[in-house]
């Protein structure tokens, strides 16, 4: 079967990442002796560099790891809403959402203390061994992707009128980053080299401890007070307005990043562990409860019948999504994913299109929505536009103001030892708030998936984490893990990730193993018939957006059917990345997306 590249082999070592300096960066660290969570760390802190417009260490993280014999776990690497982000602080200044942009919409940081927390934890290495990478092409430099450029751009008035500590990084004598030249953040590698110094005297040479010093620097250290300063500082957002954050240094001090349980569910031989209802990581899940419980039942692989019945499928788990995720209240996730329940929503779906945002009612509770999300699904004037623009290939769709659709990185590493780890970094971008001057990075703008409205799951809240799209993926064959995968691409995540998975468990083996590159080259898809996560939340009732490459009989079959279909680019839709190990024979192997030109896997 043709595929862009080949499903890699070997047995010492596996990375794949959204960027190639960041895989190779990982491989480095596992040829030096370190494991695979040591790689993760590495090229978790090189994606800050090389993938700015998409990440940042005072963005958010979650990741599952799965170490060698022992139990699946998930590092919740998204901070909550300060103490002061209430919805009446909000309301009181006139907005009915939170700002996709701006220090209003900056939550606690998470992403650095989850990256240490796995570090100190299951990594061998100290910090320094980690760090150089990222502050090798941050110092130095490297040749950037024309994404990074032209993000700058279309901020451009931004920065030089309103945001200029970040015109001052990305904008330096005027000139946007150019691929083929060098780009340097000395700002940011100046602020790694001071807190490897300041930990590394504090740890006094024990790793634990220096690791610990770090992140007791960023919670109440130099990093902290330059956050708090720079954050206090009103800045312009999606508002049209000047705003300054809610952030105030007990929630720096306060917060820390937490293991807990993954929620599964089984689905022919296959367990699928994901984040917790405060990601949008169970609509996966809820997907798969919604479709027949035998593969044999299933559609022909790529049909239009197959693709209609997945798109469906996520109209529902999306409407539940909306209705009942978030950290403000419990998830009925149970109920969500049994039998049932999912009998009863399976029988919705029917032989046309949907247009209507459908949440069910678990243990017998009506759906409440925020009144936003009802105005956009009654298509009510005076909402966000329904005809908003697909997010395409998860790179980020960048307005003039910075709002950002559509973001993220991802990484997937598992060692020779077994070990095995999925993380999807993103927040902090560079067009999401001003740079801290003194740090060389900017906060991140994840509140702006909570609602305004009091008593919902989502509902902005202080101490609870806003529901984020990050949605990492590890899969079990028999209880073993076997496969760890994910793409950035916002609310398209787990859209992506089911075809992907499907592809893999529905179509024959390559080599002897999973064929990971076909499944991740295969022709993929998305639909916006739900209010989007990000500002200013559009939905697009009805709508599927499939690549060129989709066979013209279904496209067809698929209008026919009802959808509003919009064929993108051969090429647009999705950026996976994946892992894997035979169980049986200990092989690994790796692929990447070819997608925009940048995703590596390397391994041997």
């Amino acid at each position: 079967m043709f595929t862009t590249r080949p499903t890699l082999q070997g047995t010492f070592g596996m990375v794949s990442s959204t960027h190639w300096l960041a895989s190779q960066s990982a491989m480095a660290v596992l040829e030096d002796g370190g494991n695979a969570y040591d790689a993760a760390v590495a090229a978790g802190f090189v994606l800050h560099v090389v993938e700015p417009h998409l990440n940042g260490p005072a963005g958010e993280v979650p990741i599952i790891l799965a170490p060698a014999g022992g139990e699946v776990r998930v590092l919740c690497g998204q901070g909550p809403a300060p103490r002061g982000a209430t919805i009446e602080h909000y309301r009181a200044l006139g907005l009915g959402l939170v700002p996709g942009t701006g220090p209003l919409a900056a939550a606690v940081p998470g992403a650095f203390d989850a990256w240490m927390v796995l570090l100190r934890d299951h990594g061998t290495k100290h910090l320094a061994a980690v760090l150089r990478y990222a502050i090798g092409y941050a110092e130095d430099g490297h040749a950037p992707v024309e994404r990074v450029g032209r993000t700058v751009e279309s901020v451009r008035e931004l920065f030089e009128t309103e945001w200029t500590s970040s015109a001052d990084v990305y904008l330096p004598g005027g000139k946007a980053p150019t691929p083929g030249e060098l780009f340097r953040n000395p700002a940011l590698a100046a602020t790694w080299r001071r807190l490897i110094a300041e930990a590394e005297a504090a740890g006094a040479g024990d790793r634990a401890a220096e690791i610990d010093a770090a992140r007791e620097i960023w919670r109440t250290g130099f990093i902290a007070e330059a956050i708090l300063a720079h954050s206090a500082r009103p800045a312009m957002d999606t508002s049209g307005s000047r705003h300054a954050s809610t952030l105030a240094a007990a929630d720096l001090a306060g917060w820390s990043a937490t293991y807990e349980e993954p929620v599964t569910y089984d689905w022919n031989g296959w367990t699928l562990c994901k984040a917790g209802g405060w990601s949008q990581g169970p609509v996966l899940l809820q997907q798969l409860a919604l479709l027949p419980a035998r593969a044999a039942d299933l559609p022909r692989y790529g049909s239009a019948e197959y693709v209609h019945l997945l798109v469906e499928g996520c109209k529902l788990a999306m409407a539940d999504r909306e209705a009942w995720y978030g950290d403000a209240a419990p998830v009925p996730l149970d109920t969500l994913l049994s039998e049932p329940y999912n009998t009863a929503r399976r029988a919705l779906i029917g032989e046309r299109a949907s247009y209507e945002l459908r949440p069910g009612s678990p243990d017998g509770r009506e759906p409440v929505l925020s009144a936003h999300a009802r105005a956009v699904a009654a298509g009510e004037p005076g909402h966000a536009p329904q005809g908003a623009p697909a997010a395409g290939a998860g790179e980020p769709t960048v307005a003039t103001d910075g709002a950002t659709r559509g973001d993220t990185c991802h990484l997937d590493v598992v060692d020779r030892w077994g070990n095995m780890v999925a993380a999807t970094p993103s927040g902090g971008w560079l067009q999401s708030n001003p740079v801290v001057p003194e740090l060389g990075f900017p906060l991140g703008t994840r509140l702006q998936m909570a609602w305004l409205d009091p008593g919902l799951p989502n509902s902005l809240t202080p101490g609870r984490r806003p529901r984020t799209t990050l949605t990492p993926s590890l899969a079990l064959r028999d209880g073993v893990p076997v496969v760890a995968f994910g793409t950035p691409g916002g609310d398209q995540q787990d859209q992506w990730q089911l075809h992907f998975f499907l592809a893999l468990a529905l179509r024959p083996p390559v080599r002897g193993g999973l064929d990971l590159q076909g499944a991740i080259d295969a022709p993929n898809w998305h639909n916006d018939s739900f209010p989007g996560s990000f500002h200013p939340r559009a939905m697009r009732p009805g709508s599927v957006t499939v690549e060129a490459r989709t066979d013209p009989g279904v496209i067809a079959g698929l209008r026919h059917r009802g959808h509003d279909v919009t064929v993108g680019d051969a090429w647009s839709e999705g950026r996976l990345c994946a892992v894997a190990r035979d169980p049986e024979t200990g092989v690994l192997s790796a692929a990447a997306n070819p997608r925009g030109m940048q995703g590596y896997a390397v391994g041997r």
